[in-house]
């Protein structure tokens, strides 16, 4: 098995970052899919910060514990992760419902299954990979994130 640094980054800024994504999300969602404007904005907001810092923990879950625990081959790596992202989508879309229909107001699409959740989660995490990568940091493409 390969010695994997542990990945590290302050409360405050993963708070910061996350909660950025998250205003930003749940204004275009309020804004575009019509939750009642930016009325809706808080509530958006608070269903987006569900995948956006629930999220970072799956990922810190994989990076730090679960990598260091299975096989160094890279097919291994890469078919753990996006079965844990997977998984972990489908946990934060139940969240993400569980949330909105407590705070009111926002429906969730009709016809949304848990595959889907899972699936876009995967997606979700692919496109923030691929932000990454640009900045020439570690990330699913490169192996070293």
């Amino acid at each position: 098995m390969a010695e994997w640094e542990p990945y590290r980054e302050s409360f405050r800024a993963t708070l910061l970052r996350t909660g950025a994504i998250a205003l930003v999300v749940g204004a275009l969602v309020s804004r575009a899919w019509g939750w009642g404007g930016l009325s809706r904005w808080p509530v958006a907001t608070a269903v987006a910060f569900w995948p956006t810092f629930g999220g970072h923990w799956i990922e810190l879950w994989f990076l730090n514990w679960v990598r260091p625990r299975i096989s160094a081959a890279r097919a291994v790596q890469v078919l753990v992760r996006i079965g844990i992202w997977f998984v972990g989508g489908v946990l934060l879309a139940v969240g993400m419902g569980l949330t909105a229909k407590a705070l009111g107001g926002i429906r969730p699409e009709q016809g949304l299954t848990w595959w889907m959740a899972g699936v876009g989660f995967i997606a979700v995490e692919l496109v923030a990979h691929v932000a990454l990568q640009a900045m020439g940091r570690g990330s699913f493409y490169n192996g070293r994130g």
